[in-house]
């Protein structure tokens, strides 16, 4: 259509639209000159113009030729086919193709406006979509695409808008007054949604969806008595539903209305006597009310229930578990914890909850047993398997350690913790050679954990001490003390070997001694001590420490090392004396029967 065609066609359009023009009967002439036309408000204005656009809009789709309508409806297809398939470059090549073709299709607008969104780009969505909403103004689809880019862009008034119009010109459309109520909630516009509401319930009646969003709007809007007002009316309309019945229990309670929660909640056990969820309602307003006899029964009925979820009752023992060691709840856990076992057998997290809560309390071997359950139902979680690891190496079972780390690594072989604990257990079986290359292979994979680090060095301190390799052993407790200068076990250890040795006495002088100014009453440390200023001959200083020593110990080596020092101070009476009490006691050197019977010192 030529540009002076379509122009006479608007014209013509507007004449027969206008208002206040009439045309004459046939054959008689006007009897005045005819009436001025009344001047058009804009929103008749408007309306004309949309009229108009569209009236050319159809006369050009009637000159679509059939060639041009086949290639824009094939160009169509194959740009839906690479929307579902996801490639939205490919999509709007084609798309826009059957565009061009066609620019006044509704479905094409729509469908190049969907797959912007898709793709990001959100300003062509947005002109393609108001678009295809002008070209198609009953089809409810394209409003609700126009309303989806304005939220896409937090153009939430715009949105709001749309809705509003596809509600107002769409046949058929109040249930999208629901999706307007949603929007104004997202926006915290409630008392907007709260209207809307109201107007969906007009046209549809009482709804329990809505009324449960009405009752959270009057909650933000601190109205409790309307929130109450609301819940009361559902539990009416509904008094099979227990959840109604919960749920004002519920907002009793969080509003600090005990009595009328209490009776809220007995009624919902009423109709349910064996709902867990009404008796945790009861038992946290008993216990917010000081009443720990009551409280405890209704949580220990809830866990008594199947219909509890294990997730839940997880999520209760994990709340005591952060308040433990607590005297006060400690005997409640431990009940809430074996429940939750007994009801859920085949659960693992039951178990493993179980045993931490038993952990925590000192009960080390029923929570490793529990452990070990989780375990067989579950050997994924490598956190159970070291709490078992651990407890049998807090319990000294080594063969329950050895046992357990070798399986463990069989799932877990690059923790580090556990070629650890495997190779202690494998030196404590009397297997350094497995110990050392257990030991060696954790401390390649502990080199982001100092601390392991340490713990590592200073058992392959001990072990290489064991075969003689003394080079090796003192590399690895210097090592150790790099990572931890104050590292207990190697000052002791590594200064006492070298007591014994005769060698780095200097060293061993400074190390020991550092460890004794830490713990200046640990008998362990003193008589190391003592032991190194014995093998630098000062025997006054050795005897010292020794005599510290004895003041809480009675063991047989520490008495035997204090006879020998008296031995040397010339005091051979009193050292007899305390070699044959350390004979007595147990424990001492093979040399003690010989001291004894020649009353001589021998090393």
């Amino acid at each position: 259509m030529s540009r002076f065609a379509a122009s006479i066609f608007l014209f013509l359009g507007l004449l027969v639209a206008l208002p206040g023009y009439a045309q004459q009967p046939a054959g008689k002439e006007p009897a005045s000159a005819a009436p001025k036309p009344a001047k058009l408000t804009r929103k008749e204005r408007k309306e004309l113009a949309r009229r108009a656009e569209l009236d050319i809009a159809r006369q050009q789709v009637r000159e679509l030729s059939e060639k041009d309508r086949e290639m824009s409806e094939s160009f169509f297809v194959e740009g839906v086919k690479f929307v579902l398939l996801e490639d939205y470059n490919k999509a709007l090549e084609r798309l826009l193709k059957a565009y061009a073709l066609n620019p006044t299709n509704a479905a094409i607008n729509y469908k190049i406006a969907e797959t912007n969104l898709l793709s990001g780009n959100l300003k062509d969505a947005t002109n393609f979509a108001l678009v295809a909403v002008k070209l198609g103004p009953q089809n409810a689809y394209y409003y609700l695409l126009l309303a989806q880019i304005y939220s896409a862009q937090k153009q939430y008034d715009q949105a709001a808008k749309v809705y509003t119009s596809l509600i107002k010109d769409v046949p058929d459309s109040g249930y999208y007054l629901f999706n307007l109520a949603d929007l104004y909630l997202a926006q915290g516009k409630l008392n907007e949604a709260l209207t809307t509401f109201e107007q969906a319930e007009k046209q549809f009646g009482p709804l329990d969806e809505v009324s449960f969003k009405k009752q959270q709007i009057y909650l933000k809007q601190n109205n409790l008595d309307k929130a109450l007002q609301e819940g009361e009316a559902l539990i009416s309309s509904n008094p099979d539903e227990v959840r109604y019945v919960l749920a004002q229990a519920e907002m009793y309670a969080a509003n600090n209305r005990f009595p009328d929660a209490i009776r809220v909640a007995e009624q919902a056990l009423r109709q349910d006597p064996d709902n867990p969820q009404a008796r945790m309602i009861l038992a946290d307003i008993y216990r917010q009310q000081n009443n720990r006899p009551e409280s405890e029964k209704q949580i220990k009925l809830a866990f008594e229930s199947p219909g509890l979820d294990i997730d839940e009752k997880v999520r209760i023992l994990v709340d005591y578990i952060k308040q433990l060691p607590n005297p006060a709840i400690e005997k409640i856990a431990l009940e809430l914890a074996s429940i939750t076992t007994r009801v859920h057998p085949k659960e693992a997290k039951a178990f493993s909850v179980a045993g931490d809560i038993q952990t925590i309390t000192e009960n080390k071997q029923l929570a490793r047993e529990n452990y070990l359950k989780a375990i067989r139902l579950d050997n994924s979680k490598f956190q159970i398997w070291q709490q078992v690891v651990l407890i049998d190496a807090e319990l000294n079972q080594v063969d329950s350690l050895l046992r357990h780390t070798d399986r463990a690594l069989e799932l877990f072989p690059n923790q580090a913790p556990l070629w650890y604990y495997n190779g202690v257990a494998q030196l404590l079986s009397k297997q350094p050679t497995k110990g050392i290359k257990a030991l060696e292979y954790g401390r390649k994979l502990a080199t982001d954990n100092p601390e392991l680090l340490a713990q590592i060095d200073t058992q392959l301190g001990d072990a290489y001490h064991g075969l003689k390799e003394y080079a090796k052993s003192d590399a690895a407790y210097e090592a150790a003390l790099i990572f931890d200068a104050n590292n207990a076990q190697a000052l002791n250890n590594y200064s006492y070997f070298l007591s014994i040795r005769g060698e780095k006495l200097e060293r061993a002088k400074e190390l020991s001694g550092k460890l004794v100014k830490q713990f200046p009453t640990n008998d362990t440390y003193l008589d190391t001590y003592a032991w190194v200023l014995y093998k630098l001959k000062d025997y006054t200083g050795a005897r010292q420490n020794l005599e510290k020593a004895l003041k809480t110990s009675t063991d047989a080596t520490i008495i035997e090392h204090y006879g020998d020092v008296l031995f040397q101070l010339g005091e051979k009476e009193l050292a007899m004396a305390e070699w044959q009490r350390a004979k007595k006691a147990g424990g001492a050197s093979a040399l003690i029967d010989r001291k004894i019977k020649d009353k001589k010192l021998y090393e």
